[in-house]
């Protein structure tokens, strides 16, 4: 290891075999050895220390909006990144819409990639975008990297990103699954949203029943059908309905590959909290009840549910009206979603491993990232440093978000993040950033 260029040192660094003291040796940003915590530092090496703080894998968040090029004032590649970065992520995928253009073919893919290049502090990597007319184009934004292909089965909210019926579905489907690609799919049902009271208005309630359940599973079961019937490999996004677990489970025991996230705000927030007119936590599907909250975390205990990602879709603030039914949907927490998950999961009894196992390990495995999500020999040296005792209270004006709207805002959360790591070098430490040192991530690196 004479090569080595830094160590870092923690009696708590979390690795695949568990939380235990030691020493992480990086070389040319990557993990060559994970020795014992009293190890001779290589000749050459520069040690940094980190005493009882904990040292994590970097998280891999595999659902964000960064709505760049073309919606930029909602959000954008230099504030999500920044972030990200300030809540321990380095490693994103930006979903396919929100942004002008769309990520639908392989020249909207390029665009977007020159605008994200100089401006990406983490690393960055792109879903493609699964429409009624695309299909044609679905195997060149494959070729060309993109980690999977995202689609809605309801209406998306933009006009640029139309829905598929059950014949689309089966189309685009039976197209990726022909390339050993990945579908990942806005779960709800058209009908099951069309046929439920639609009331608008400030009150949560009546919000809460316009996106009912049942939207879900039955969106979830034709999809679980279609992976079925065409042997094809599908991901259920933001996963709200507690009625659907079962509906997967049994899917999982019949060799259906299908894999499921969840979010944190669905994790931490209770429909029984959520203030009439308080739209910065309206989202879709919508945040539910307590009793529906507690199915979701047995659900992550014992592996029905994959992982956990944000799902940060961003707005302008004067985006989130009073009224429900028309404030834009979506809940920013790039920054503190790490913060906000290991809050709940400490109540609960789950430890920082399983954390790490949620948001970093799963998400990485989700996208085919096999450098990203451990501390071990092999992988990038993509660290967070966290401090998991200490507790923050969320300040909106604190937050690198473009727009600093919060449904987390005055919450006092543990885990405070004293560093993050790229690839061997600091990015972000006591709010002090660096210059941009995110690279652009393809499918097939």
């Amino acid at each position: 290891m004479s090569d080595a260029q830094l160590v870092l040192r923690s009696t708590r660094v979390i690795t695949p075999e568990g939380t235990r003291a030691a020493s992480v040796v990086v070389a040319d940003g990557v993990i060559t050895a994970v020795l014992p915590h009293d190890a001779e530092v290589p000749a050459g090496a520069r040690l940094e220390d980190l005493g009882d703080d904990v040292l994590l894998p970097g998280l891999v968040d595999t659902h964000v909006h960064v709505n760049d090029p073309g919606r930029t004032e909602w959000e954008g590649f230099w504030t999500a990144t920044r972030a990200a970065a300030a809540g321990g992520i380095t490693t994103l995928i930006d979903m396919p819409l929100n942004s002008l253009p769309p990520t639908t073919t392989v020249d909207n893919l390029h665009v977007k990639q020159d605008v994200a290049r100089d401006k990406a502090h983490i690393d960055v990597g792109f879903w493609g975008g699964a429409l009624p007319d695309n299909v044609k184009d679905l195997r060149p934004l494959h070729d060309a990297g993109v980690f999977g292909f995202k689609c809605f089965l309801s209406p998306s909210g933009v006009d640029e990103f139309p829905h598929l019926d059950q014949d689309r579905l089966a189309t685009s489907l039976a197209e990726i699954a022909g390339f050993g690609g990945l579908l990942i799919v806005h779960a709800e049902d058209p009908h099951h949203l069309d046929a439920a009271p639609q009331h608008g208005g400030p009150k949560y309630t009546d919000f809460l029943a316009s996106r009912p359940r049942d939207a879900e599973d039955t969106a979830i079961a034709t999809l679980i059908a279609q992976a079925k019937r065409l042997d094809a490999r599908v991901h259920v996004l933001h996963l709200s309905s507690s009625d659907a677990l079962p509906l997967i489970a049994e899917a999982r025991a019949e060799g259906v590959r299908i894999t499921v996230e969840t979010c944190p705000h669905y994790l931490t927030l209770t429909a029984e909290e959520v203030p009439d007119g308080a739209s910065e936590f309206k989202c879709c599907p919508p945040i539910r009840e307590a009793a529906n909250q507690d199915l979701l975390w047995q659900a992550l205990a014992d592996g029905t549910i994959d992982c956990v990602v944000t799902d940060h879709s961003p707005s302008t603030a004067d985006l989130k009206t009073d009224d429900f039914a028309t404030a834009w949907g979506g809940v920013s927490s790039l920054q503190v979603s790490l913060a906000a998950v290991w809050t709940e999961a400490r109540k609960r009894g789950y430890g920082l491993e399983d954390v790490v196992r949620w948001m970093s390990t799963r998400t990485a495995a989700l996208a085919g990232l096999d450098r990203k999500g451990a501390i071990e020999a092999g992988r990038d040296a993509d660290f967070a440093v966290l401090a998991p005792e200490e507790t923050f209270t969320v300040d909106p004006a604190r937050l690198q978000h473009r727009n600093r709207v919060t449904a987390y805002a005055g919450r006092t959360l543990h885990g405070v993040v004293k560093s993050t790591w790229l690839r061997g070098e600091r990015i972000v430490s006591g709010g002090e950033f660096t210059e941009p040192k995110g690279r652009l991530l393809t499918r097939s690196h």
